[in-house]
Order: structure tokens, then C-alpha cells, then sequence
């Protein structure tokens, strides 16, 4: 099992750019629909930080880095990023209907 929550903020004026690519990963997860896989992205009030929010139960590894859509939002996210994307392993403490 694999949980998995990113953080990171883009650079004035790329906020739309990122959205759009955010997007199309989920258009993608839409029409492959992977198993045992739960995913969130979340935009703060700033308007420019975003967090991504992963969780996977299934064998192996998670098989989002497999999607075109996925690769082609990472490819230039250190382009658009003011601070790039700090990810952290999470340990579920409890949740209730919740990824």
C-alpha cells in the first residue's frame, strides 16, 4: 500500500497551464479506470499551491507514472514551479470516507 501527498507551487500566471494538465491525467484515470487506486489534487486559496493526494492498494507499483497524461504534467513542472513538489509518504492514523 502506498499513500502519498505532494505539495508544490507554481510560478504567477501558470496556475490555468497546470490546471489544464491536472486535468487530463484525470481524463486519462477516467477512461482507464486502475484499480485499487484513489486520487485527489486540491488548488489553496492562494491560487497558485496545489496538493496532490495518492493512494494505492493494490500489487506493485502505483499506475499513475505509466499514464501519458501524468508524464506529460511532469515534464514541465519544474518549469512552472516557484517551489517545486515536495512528496511525502503518509501513515493513515484514521478517515472516514476519505480516499
Amino acid at each position: 500500500m502506498e499513500k502519498v501527498i505532494v505539495r508544490y507551487k507554481v510560478k504567477p500566471g501558470m496556475a490555468e497551464e497546470n490546471e489544464q494538465l491536472v486535468k487530463e491525467v484525470y481524463k486519462q484515470l477516467h477512461q482507464e479506470k486502475p484499480a485499487d487506486f484513489n486520487y485527489a489534487t486540491y488548488k489553496l486559496e492562494d491560487g497558485l499551491t496545489f496538493i496532490h493526494m495518492a493512494n494505492y492498494a493494490g500489487e506493485g507499483k502505483a499506475p499513475l507514472p505509466g499514464f501519458e497524461a501524468f508524464r506529460n504534467f511532469t515534464a514541465g513542472i519544474k518549469d512552472r514551479c516557484d517551489e517545486p513538489p515536495a512528496v511525502q509518504q503518509l501513515t493513515e492514523i484514521g478517515s472516514y470516507w476519505f480516499c
